[in-house]
């Protein structure tokens, strides 16, 4: 009854009509009455001091954009895993948009494990300056408590680091960030550049959210390809 009533199509006018009745906004279905909405909106202007005539919305929302995907649970395998090998050694660095309630990008993750690939996972936030971090020696203040005097430690790259201590069977070191959203356009350039810079590097970002698990070359999000061309 809630497909129909969300459809407008299949169901006697009656029962739409003791619908709307009943519940002129209702959860189990799509339909919204917004006549009441319009005179809220059409009292509110008038104590105001507006006399306009309001814009009255009359009529019921109806679902659309709805496809089988939204139906079948997203943990299905996507025919999409060997696109998504090609494009990692095409361009060697990437901008990934996965769902809200993450879990998804996983099977991507795993799919470039069983290619030889090793792992270095950080966040965006907390990470500094990126070339800094992870292509030279950077400082590091640990905290003090307010107690302790401020003290400084160094470490080494992160991403030289861990390609020293490869075993000579990996194919390569995938350095991947999250909360990439945060970075700015520069570090977005230099972390599109690296896989230039260290060539046994790949690079995945996550730069965002979408509906599924879709991808571009992080060089297009960064503005390089722009760039290059002019």
């Amino acid at each position: 009854m809630a497909a129909t009533a969300c459809l407008n199509y299949g169901a006697p006018a009656s029962l739409s009509l003791q619908q709307k009745q009943q519940s002129p906004r209702s959860r189990n279905n799509c339909l919204i009455d917004t006549t009441m909405m319009g005179k809220r909106n059409m009292m509110m202007m008038g104590l105001r001091g507006r006399y306009n005539k309001a814009n009255k919305r009359v009529g019921m929302v109806k679902c659309s954009g709805i496809g089988i995907g939204d139906f079948i649970g997203g943990d299905l395998v996507k025919p999409d895993l060997g696109q998504w090998l090609s494009d990692v050694e095409e361009h060697k660095a990437l901008a990934i948009y996965t769902p809200h309630e993450g879990g998804y990008e996983g099977r991507y993750l795993t799919r470039l494990r069983y290619q030889g690939y090793y792992f270095l996972d950080l966040t965006a936030r907390g990470l500094g300056d990126p070339e800094t971090t992870l292509t030279k020696v950077h400082p590091v203040c640990p905290a003090h408590v307010g107690k302790q005097p401020i003290a400084r430690w160094y470490f080494p790259p992160e991403v030289d680091y861990r390609l020293a201590a490869l075993p000579p069977n990996a194919k390569g070191l995938v350095v991947w960030i999250i909360e990439a959203q945060v970075l700015s356009k520069s570090e977005l350039q230099f972390l599109a550049l690296l896989p230039t810079l260290r060539p046994k590097v790949r690079v995945i970002a996550e730069c965002g959210n979408w509906r599924k698990v879709v991808w571009k070359p992080l060089k297009e999000i960064a503005g390089l390809t722009a760039n290059e061309r002019a």
